[in-house]
């Protein structure tokens, strides 16, 4: 049998076209950028550069390396303080401090260390001229120059005072050339600023104490020109104590007067009672009379010879006068206790607060010279530099557009 003829395949269906893609916009296209040149001006700048940074960099740094001598540093650290010992009940209770700063003090300080006065000092006893004059190095030592004004300007440069008010303390670097110079000037600093403190201390302690030894003084002189005159008194009176002389004379002269009337009774009963001529009566009589002269030679030592009424009238000028001899004296003691108590008040008080200058730093001795500080310096001219030069270059360029 014959094959049943196969079906034809029907025809594959052709692909999709793909969708056309938008046109692109024709650009024009550009020529490329010329190569830039190197123009007057940048050489201009670019030498600039040079003349402003690079040179003065140059000449620094051959002139640190090669001609600028070593310079050794010594460190002092000291302040001023005051010890205060306080009373027994402050001290129990701790609501004293025992010792404590004086700002102004370090204040003053940090001023004389500073001063003309300390170079003088300073230089009477180390020659500081000596010292910092160094040829070689004309750009870091003295020069020529060494007169007080420019030693002054120059030991500015080479000590430096670095002050923390908040705590009081004092920090002095000295520069030399030799480590022991350097440690020498510290410490002759120190020598001196000390010794200046001490004479403020001095001169706080003589005003505190001032007032009161004049007082003292006054109440010494009162005291002797009243004892000088009480002693007058009693070389002119021949009396110690009149109010004594008083009682003493008062009572002999109201003995007297009572002999006188048991003897004047006596009498009185004699002359009742015996013959006339009796050697009583007589005897009597003659004792009347002898107590009546006593009593009369009495009065008269009191200036009068009156009643003792009158008697006490005449005596109380020479009473008035002691009495106010008296007073004065009393007077003039006491104010000679209050002044000699308010002098040694003064005196303790002056002792209290007693000022000095307490070291916390001794002056080092240095072994490696760390100044000048050469690469600082070099960073610094060069920022320096690179920064004027810089303003410069703007300024040009800022100019060059307004064209």
């Amino acid at each position: 049998m014959s094959e049943a003829p196969k079906p034809k395949a029907k025809p594959a269906a052709a692909p999709a076209k793909p969708a056309a893609a938008p046109a692109k916009p024709i650009v024009a296209a550009t020529p490329p950028a010329n190569s830039a040149k190197v123009k007057r001006r940048h050489v201009i700048l670019l030498l600039s550069f040079f003349i402003w940074v690079i040179t003065p960099l140059a000449l620094a740094s051959y002139y640190l390396f090669t001609a600028a001598d070593d310079q050794f540093a010594s460190s002092v650290g000291f302040s001023v303080r005051t010890e205060e010992a306080g009373s027994a009940i402050e001290l129990l209770g701790g609501i004293t401090e025992l010792s404590g700063s004086s700002s102004s003090d370090t204040d003053i300080l940090y001023e004389f260390i500073q001063s003309q006065r300390m170079v003088r000092l300073v230089n009477e006893k180390l020659d500081l001229v000596s010292i910092y004059t160094n040829p070689s190095d004309p750009v870091f030592g003295l020069g020529e120059d060494v007169r007080i004004e420019a030693l002054s300007r120059y030991w500015n440069r080479m000590v430096k005072v670095f002050y923390d008010n908040a705590s009081g303390l004092i920090e002095v670097r000295v520069l030399a050339y030799n480590a022991r110079d350097a440690q020498n000037i510290a410490l002759t600093l120190f020598e001196e600023s000390s010794r200046m403190i001490n004479e403020l201390s001095t001169i706080a302690r003589e005003d505190t104490m001032g007032y009161a030894v004049e007082e003292l003084d006054r109440a010494v002189t009162r005291l002797k020109v009243v004892r000088t005159a009480k002693t007058a008194f009693r070389n002119r009176t021949q009396i110690v104590d009149p109010s004594a002389d008083i009682q003493g004379r008062m009572g002999l002269l109201n003995s007297l007067q009572a002999q006188l009337a048991e003897t004047s009774i006596e009498l009185q009963l004699l002359l009742e009672n015996s013959p006339e001529g009796d050697p009583r009566v007589l005897q009597a009589q003659r004792k009347v009379v002898a107590i009546n002269g006593l009593i009369d030679q009495e009065r008269k030592r009191f200036g009068t010879s009156g009643p003792v009424a009158d008697t006490e009238d005449g005596y109380a000028d020479l009473l008035a006068e002691y009495e106010e001899l008296q007073v004065d004296l009393e007077f003039a003691q006491k104010s000679y206790l209050s002044a000699q108590t308010a002098r040694d008040v003064a005196l303790a008080e002056a002792n209290r607060k007693s000022r000095y200058l307490a070291m916390h730093v001794e002056p080092t001795l240095a072994e490696t010279a760390e100044y000048p500080q050469r690469w600082i310096l070099l960073g610094v001219l060069g920022v320096l530099a690179l920064i004027s030069w810089s303003i410069m270059a703007m300024i040009y360029y800022s100019l060059r557009d307004r064209r």
